[in-house]
């Protein structure tokens, strides 16, 4: 039994499939099929259960596959503490980020790490929130930039910053010179703009439309907040903004900012699979991300 054995059966039990699951490993399919039945026949036993349309772990799989992450988590911890006791003079670091909030925090944050911690390579992975927490949990990322709730209950998380939301709407809406908080409930009429399915962000657009009383006729949908604001600038609907994102200038013409009553946030952290080990590498990133933000809230 070799250790890329071990991660080829994790990936195709991630992928559901042998295409898909050979393209992420950068091998031939039918090498990896190969691979697995060789494996398959050294254990003496049925790891997938193949039909035309699927792929499907048995109890035996499913059993070899959770003991395999367990080896290979095992493996990448001690790499990781060999890196440490080097001082971290040389290390990787994979960071998983939403795209929205990532473009936004760590353009601040990553110089500064990198100026502290030249020879630690970073490599960044950003995807919607569902899908990171989905390879956070996979250990495909040391650490992610994530907001609550979190759906895996495997991840723990450490708590980066609670960042208000701000409603942005177009320049010419009788909201536009409201000098007072705006009730949410105040909004049931209104023609809403927001992220696709997927995305954390637009489940809290829901979330709270739904405590205050109503469903968000949501008119237009876009995978990018910037997208988001132009639409509202253009006077096609209202919006939720995350506050650090709504500081940014877009174009000449953008929207008005306006503070919601109760003034609701949503808590950004830094998550990773419990009893994963962390890094020094990923505690001084954790640490400098934070000690960054207070600097640009």
């Amino acid at each position: 039994m070799e250790l890329r054995q071990l991660q080829y059966a994790i990936q195709i039990a991630i992928e559901r499939n042998f295409s898909r699951a050979a393209e992420k490993l950068h091998i031939a399919q039918p090498s990896l099929s190969q691979q697995l039945s060789k494996l398959e026949k050294e254990l003496g036993v049925l790891l997938f259960q193949r039909s035309t349309n699927s792929v499907e772990l048995t109890h035996a799989g499913s059993l070899f596959v959770e003991k395999s992450q367990k080896i290979l988590d095992m493996i990448e911890g001690l790499k990781k503490e060999m890196e440490d006791i080097s001082q971290m003079k040389k290390g990787r670091l994979v960071i998983g980020s939403m795209p929205i909030t990532g473009s936004t925090i760590l353009p601040y944050v990553v110089p500064v790490f990198q100026a502290a911690y030249p020879d630690i390579e970073i490599s960044l992975v950003e995807e919607t929130s569902s899908n990171l927490e989905t390879l956070t949990v996979n250990g495909q990322t040391d650490i992610s930039l994530l907001s609550l709730p979190l759906r895996e209950e495997s991840l723990v998380y450490e708590t980066l910053l609670d960042e208000e939301i701000i409603l942005a709407v177009p320049p010419l809406h009788p909201l536009a010179s409201s000098k007072e908080p705006i009730r949410i409930s105040q909004l049931e009429k209104e023609a809403f703009i927001a992220l696709k399915k997927g995305q954390g962000f637009r489940k809290l657009t829901l979330d709270l439309c739904q405590e205050a009383g109503f469903t968000p006729n949501i008119v237009f949908e876009s995978s990018n907040m910037e997208t988001v604001q132009s639409l509202v600038a253009a006077g096609m609907g209202i919006a939720f903004v995350p506050y650090l994102i709504s500081k940014r200038s877009l174009h000449e013409l953008s929207p008005v900012n306006v503070i919601l009553e109760g003034r609701p946030t949503r808590k950004l952290v830094i998550a990773y699979r419990k009893g994963r080990y962390i890094s020094k590498a990923a505690e001084a990133f954790i640490s400098t991300m934070k000690e960054v933000m207070q600097t640009i809230r």
